[in-house]
C-alpha cells in the first residue's frame, strides 16, 4: 500500500485513522475514571486538610490507598490548594507535555521531517497503546517518570553531562522502579552521573522524612516490603516475571531470585554492549525492559517504559517486527484471561505482554546508527585512559632506508542517537494497583471498586 505524498492525500488518511481510533476506543472499556489520580488526591487531601496519616487514607469503598515513596505525596502536595475536576485538567496536560517531550527524545529528527503528518500519524498510533491508554484513564504517574528518565537520556548522549542524573534522581525518589537506571549509570561507567541521581534521591527522600516523619518511618519499615498493599500477585495485570510465576502457582522466592538474577545477566551483558558503542537509547530501552521484568509487580500501565526499545527497532530498520509487537500491545490481549489464566493458553496468552518484554531484552538490536546519521559522543569512563606510548624506531638495515618513528593514537568515533526510526462510559474499575479481583474489566462499565 502506497501512501499518500499529497497534503490532501495525507489529511483523509489522517482523518480515516483518527475515525477508527475513536471507534475502537468507544468499543474497548479502558476509561478508569482516574481511579489512581483519586488515590493520590484522597490521600492528600486527608493529611494537609482532615489530619489524616497518608498510608491511613483508603478510597471509599476500596482497599486500596497510596503506596508510593512519602516523596511523591510531598510532590503532589499542590493538588491540595485545587479541586479534584482541576487536579485532572492539570494531570492530563501534564501527561501530555511529558508525553511530548518523550516523543522529541525518541523521534525528533523523523517527527521534524514529516511534520504535522508525522505528527498526527504518531498521535492516533499512541491512542491505541494500552500501557498509555490507562495511564492517561487512570492519572497515573508514569509517563512523568519516563519523562524525566529521559531526559538524563538527551544529556548523556549529547554530550552535557553536567547535570545528568538528575532526572534519575527524581524518579526514583517518586517511584522506586526508575532506581534501575542508577544501575544502568554504573554499568556504563558514569560514575559522577550515578552520584548525582542517587544524592538527589537522597535528598529528596530526606526532605520527604521532615515533612512527614511518622510516614517515612512507616513506608521504609513497613509499607515498601507489604506486596499485598498493592494487589494480588498473580492479577493478570501483573505482567512481571513474578507476576507470570505467580499465575503458576510457584511462590518460591528462590525460584524468583534465581530467575531474577538471570535476566540482571543478560541486561549487564547486552546493556555493555550498548553503552560501549555509544548506544544510549538502546541502554535506557533494555533498563526500561529490566525494570519491568524484575520488579514484583508491574501493571500494564507500567509498560510504557517499553516504548523506547520502539523507538530503537524502528531506528535499526526493524519496522515490520515493531509495528507488529506494538499492534499486540495495543489489544488488551491479556485480559482474556481474567477470570482463569490456567493451562497452556493461560500460560502463553495471559503472560503474553510478559514475554513480548522478555523477546526485547533478549533481541533488541542495539549499537545502531542514529536514524540522521548525527554523530554522538562515545560512551566513555570517567577517568581519561593513559596514553599509548610510542612505538619504537626500527633500526636501519645495510640497504634499506630508516623507517620513521611512529606512535599509535586511540580514536574513538561511535555514531547513535536518539531516534525512532470517545469512549464508553467512564468506569471506576481499577486495575493493577488499584483493581480489585471482581467483574471482568473489559467486559463490565460497573464500579468494581465495591
Amino acid at each position: 500500500m502506497r501512501l499518500p505524498r499529497t497534503d490532501r492525500g495525507r489529511l483523509a488518511l489522517v482523518l480515516v485513522l483518527a475515525a477508527a481510533v475513536t471507534v475502537f476506543t468507544a468499543t474497548v472499556p479502558l476509561l478508569r475514571d482516574w481511579f489512581d489520580l483519586r488515590v493520590y488526591y484522597g490521600t492528600v487531601d486527608s493529611w494537609i486538610h482532615h489530619g489524616g496519616r497518608i498510608y491511613d487514607y483508603r478510597v471509599p469503598g476500596t482497599t486500596y490507598g497510596f503506596t508510593y515513596p512519602p516523596f511523591a505525596a510531598v510532590v503532589m502536595l499542590p493538588m491540595a490548594l485545587v479541586g479534584l475536576h482541576v487536579a485532572i485538567a492539570v494531570a492530563l496536560l501534564l501527561n501530555l507535555a511529558a508525553l511530548a517531550f518523550a516523543l522529541r527524545v525518541l523521534a525528533g529528527q523523523d517527527l521534524r521531517r514529516y511534520g504535522w503528518y508525522g505528527c498526527a500519524l504518531a498521535v492516533c498510533g499512541l491512542a491505541l497503546f494500552e500501557p498509555l491508554r490507562d495511564t492517561f484513564s487512570f492519572g497515573q504517574v508514569n509517563i512523568l517518570l519516563l519523562a524525566l528518565v529521559l531526559l538524563d537520556c538527551r544529556l548523556l548522549a549529547t554530550g552535557r553531562e553536567r547535570w545528568a542524573g538528575v532526572g534519575i534522581g527524581l524518579a526514583a525518589a517518586i517511584k522506586l522502579t526508575p532506581a534501575a537506571f542508577i544501575g544502568l549509570l554504573l554499568v556504563a561507567g558514569r560514575r559522577r552521573a550515578a552520584a548525582v541521581a542517587t544524592a538527589v534521591a537522597a535528598v529528596a527522600t530526606a526532605l520527604a522524612a521532615l515533612v512527614a516523619p511518622d510516614a517515612s518511618r512507616f513506608y521504609w519499615t513497613h509499607a515498601m516490603w507489604d506486596t499485598t498493599r498493592v494487589g494480588r500477585l498473580d492479577y493478570v495485570s501483573n505482567q512481571s516475571l513474578q507476576g507470570v510465576l505467580a499465575r503458576l502457582d510457584v511462590s518460591s522466592r528462590a525460584v524468583w531470585a534465581v530467575v531474577v538474577l538471570l535476566v540482571l545477566g543478560v541486561w549487564v551483558a547486552r546493556t555493555r554492549r550498548a553503552v560501549g558503542a555509544g548506544d544510549w537509547t538502546a541502554a535506557f530501552a533494555l533498563t526500561g525492559l529490566t525494570a519491568c521484568l524484575v520488579s514484583p509487580i508491574t501493571w500494564v500501565h507500567h509498560l510504557v517504559w517499553l516504548l523506547p526499545s520502539f523507538a530503537v527497532l524502528v531506528r535499526a530498520g526493524y519496522r515490520w517486527t515493531a509495528g507488529a509487537l506494538y499492534a499486540v500491545l495495543c489489544t488488551s490481549v491479556v485480559w482474556l484471561w481474567f477470570d482463569d489464566a490456567s493451562g497452556v493458553d493461560g500460560f502463553l496468552g495471559g503472560n503474553t505482554y510478559a514475554w513480548i518484554t522478555l523477546g526485547l531484552l533478549l533481541w533488541l538490536p542495539v549499537a545502531h546508527p542514529g536514524a540522521d546519521g548525527s554523530t554522538l559522543p562515545r560512551v566513555t569512563s570517567d577517568t581519561a585512559p593513559a596514553p599509548t606510548p610510542a612505538a619504537p624506531t626500527i633500526a636501519k638495515a645495510s640497504g634499506q632506508p630508516a623507517l620513521p618513528s611512529g606512535s599509535t593514537a586511540a580514536t574513538t568515533g561511535c555514531v547513535t542517537g536518539p531516534g525512532l526510526g470517545l469512549a464508553r462510559k467512564a468506569s471506576s474499575d481499577p486495575t493493577g494497583s488499584t483493581r480489585p479481583a471482581a467483574p471482568n474489566p473489559q467486559s463490565s462499565s460497573s464500579p468494581a471498586s465495591s
